[in-house]
């Protein structure tokens, strides 16, 4: 399987949006369904590592998946607002790599 930047994902995803899903749903809509996926992938964490435990009638989900899911409606939204996300992941990175380097120390120096 091919490795890809995050400029590459995007592109893919607007490929596939401009081919198959026939344009950008408005940024409200976009939201409500990236919430939509967090929810289903809260929901899988709470059955796999949580109290409450997953009906033997509810169909097998894979937590790769569900992230996965997160991920696209979430590339959706940047392209649709004209965001690359290589650049703002660079930025974001620089910002934790440098004002954030001592902040989050192990739990276990304390």
């Amino acid at each position: 399987m091919p490795d890809y930047t995050l400029r590459e994902v995007q592109q893919q995803v607007d490929i596939w949006v401009q081919e198959v899903g026939k344009g950008y749903w408005s940024p409200h809509e976009m939201l409500a369904r990236m919430v939509e996926e967090v929810g289903e992938t809260a929901r899988l964490i709470n059955h796999l590592y949580g109290p409450k435990k997953k009906k033997e009638s509810e169909p097998t989900q894979e937590l790769a998946g569900e992230i996965a899911d997160i991920m696209f409606a979430l590339v959706c939204l940047a392209n649709s607002q004209g965001i690359d996300l290589q650049e703002a992941f660079e930025v974001m990175m620089a910002k934790y790599t440098t004002r954030d380097k001592e902040r989050y120390k192990s739990h276990t120096e304390n």
